[in-house]
């Protein structure tokens, strides 16, 4: 019997204008803050099962590429973005089953405040909420909360090792039982299961405990996606699912790997941490169909470089615009922002990387239904698990219908995925197989 494996959704770009590009921008350009078409979207993943949706977030106007932020408001590329915790009850409301992962990060809030807020989310969605875990890394989000850098790459996961700390102590201050609703005695919770956490560490001091009954999960499902060796340490401790980009089948079994191997190191299952793929599929109803718009897809990209390139730099913390697009980039650059990405960059040219960005070069999941489901198939029974997070940074409704309506029930077909929801709670969907 085929092993299936996880669905999910990364909301590239996090809570911003989506298809105002695109040759199927719907009526309501001007009204791109509605959450209309971001539950068209949880709708569908729900109509295929899928665990979760991610909602990515930055909160900053990026400024790195050529010095100011005009390129990146230009192109409509990580600026604008609405705050994505507004968000998640819109989708909760319109879905029944479907995971909801809004990313707060670790450098822009207190520990109580994001404790308090997921455990908010959770109690009202009846146990559906999750936690992308971001240590934030672009200067500019610094600046925006009173601070003229970020912490050195390796410190900011020792903050977040401590900030995890203690929120899932917050989470776990009130016992299970402890809400009574007693009416005769009258009690409505016991006193006595209730219990500060009185945390003092080097980064935090927090007294407890948190001021709402355990959620529905308790402890809520933590999503990370670090890359480098650090980041894959905290990853191994902490997190219940991981998204990664891996450009071949060897990447991805070797660092499924390497986080298990880390999690076995940490005392925990490793068949409990859930590492889920990037995967950008285009489907359409003949391989020639999808391949003639992937190939449309790319030059558009190479037209329009300077937002690849703006986007690399705003990740790096590295003006590209300063390198000859012909020109190796240098071995001896560095980055206090995402270092494997950078360290992936290392020796190749503006340009390749750009045509490889926007080619959506690696593995390739441009095709029919039944010829991306079969793509995806072969990786997974390679690979082992656990499973892939779609993603489209500028989609539109005809995407969703595309990937939802389209590929995923070839998925189902094969035994792949899931057709039905089996369990009430994120967490429990996650451990289901």
């Amino acid at each position: 019997m085929k092993k299936p494996f996880h669905l999910a959704w990364f909301l590239s770009q996090g809570y911003g204008p989506k298809s105002w590009r695109s040759a199927w921008p719907g009526s309501d350009l001007q009204r791109w803050m509605m959450p209309d078409i971001f539950v068209d979207l949880a709708q569908g993943l729900e109509r295929g099962c899928f665990d979760y949706i991610i909602i990515e977030d930055s909160s900053n106007v990026p400024y790195t590429y050529r010095g100011n932020h005009d390129t990146y408001l230009q192109y409509g590329a990580s600026a604008p973005k609405l705050d994505p915790a507004v968000l998640v009850p819109y989708l909760a409301m319109a879905t029944k089953n479907l995971g909801i992962v809004p990313t707060l990060s670790v450098s822009e809030y207190p520990p109580y405040l994001l404790a308090r807020l997921v455990n908010s989310l959770d109690h009202v969605t009846e146990g559906r909420i999750g936690w992308n875990c971001v240590t934030g890394s672009n200067d500019g989000a610094a600046q925006n909360y009173g601070h003229e850098k970020h912490r050195p790459h390796d410190e900011r996961y020792d903050v977040a090792d401590e900030f995890a700390e203690v929120v899932t102590k917050l989470w776990e201050a009130w016992e299970p039982d402890a809400v009574v609703l007693d009416r005769e005695k009258p009690m409505f919770a016991d006193g006595s299961k209730v219990h500060p956490i009185n945390y003092e560490g080097k980064y935090f001091k927090c007294r407890g405990p948190i001021n709402a009954p355990r959620s529905p999960q308790g402890r809520v499902p933590i999503c990370q996606a670090g890359g480098s060796p650090r980041g894959q340490r905290f990853a191994s401790r902490w997190a219940d699912t991981i998204i990664t980009n891996a450009p071949t089948v060897e990447h991805m079994k070797a660092y499924r790997e390497e986080v298990r191997q880390g999690a076995v190191a940490a005392g925990r299952n490793p068949d409990d941490i859930k590492v889920l793929f990037l995967a950008q599929p285009l489907i359409d109803v003949s391989m020639e169909a999808a391949r003639d718009r992937r190939r449309l897809e790319e030059v558009d990209g190479m037209k329009h470089i300077d937002s690849t390139l703006s986007s690399m730099s705003r990740i790096t913390g590295i003006d590209f615009s300063k390198f000859d697009l012909d020109e190796p980039l240098p071995p001896t650059l560095t980055t206090n922002g995402h270092q494997s990405t950078l360290a992936k960059w290392i020796g190749k040219t503006p340009r390749a990387l750009a045509r490889t960005a926007t080619a959506k070069q690696g593995i390739d999941f441009t095709g029919t239904p039944d010829h991306v489901a079969g793509v995806m198939q072969e990786i997974m029974e390679e690979v082992g698990g656990d499973g892939f997070l779609m993603f489209n940074p500028y989609f539109d409704r005809r995407y969703v219908m595309e990937v939802c309506d389209g590929l995923v029930p070839e998925l189902q077909r094969r035994g792949l995925t899931r057709k039905a929801y089996a369990h009430k709670h994120l967490r429990d969907n996650l451990l289901e197989f």
